[in-house]
C-alpha cells in the first residue's frame, strides 16, 4: 500500500526496527553483544532448531545488525552496532515530546492534588 506524500527514506531503519521487534531476535542481539557465536551456540538455550535460529540470524543480516564470517568449519556471527545506534537516534528525535509530555502529566497531576487537598479540607 503506498501512502500519499511519505516517502520511505530509511529501509534500513524499517529493517532494524522489524528485527528487533521479536524476542527471540533481541535475546540473540544480547547473546552476540558479548562476542562472536556460532549458530551452535547461539541455538543453545532456545527450545527450537538450528535452521530456526538460523533464520533469525538471516532476519538480523539484513538488518545490518549481524555479520557472519568464514571461519574453517564455522561460521560465527557478530553484532553490528550501528543500524541500533540509528536506530536510538531516530527515537532521540522524540525525547522533547516525551518530556513535554510528562511534564503536562506532572501539572495535571498536581493540580489534581491541589484539588483533592482543598476538598478534604471542607469535608
Amino acid at each position: 500500500m503506498e501512502q500519499i506524500g511519505y516517502r520511505n527514506e530509511s529501509p534500513q531503519l524499517d529493517a532494524v526496527f522489524a528485527a528487533l521487534a521479536d524476542p527471540t531476535r533481541r535475546a540473540i542481539l544480547t547473546k552476540l553483544a558479548s562476542g562472536e557465536a556460532s549458530v551452535n551456540e547461539i541455538a543453545a538455550p532456545f527450545k527450537m532448531s538450528q535452521p530456526a535460529v538460523s533464520k533469525h540470524l538471516k532476519v538480523l543480516e539484513r538488518a545490518g545488525l549481524v555479520a557472519r564470517d568464514v571461519d574453517r568449519q564455522r561460521r560465527p556471527a557478530r553484532l553490528v552496532a550501528q543500524p541500533m545506534a540509528d536506530a536510538v537516534n531516530w527515537l532521540e528525535e522524540f525525547r522533547t515530546f516525551w518530556s513535554s509530555s510528562f511534564d503536562q502529566l506532572d501539572t495535571l497531576l498536581d493540580e489534581l492534588k491541589t484539588i483533592e487537598a482543598k476538598d478534604t479540607e471542607n469535608d
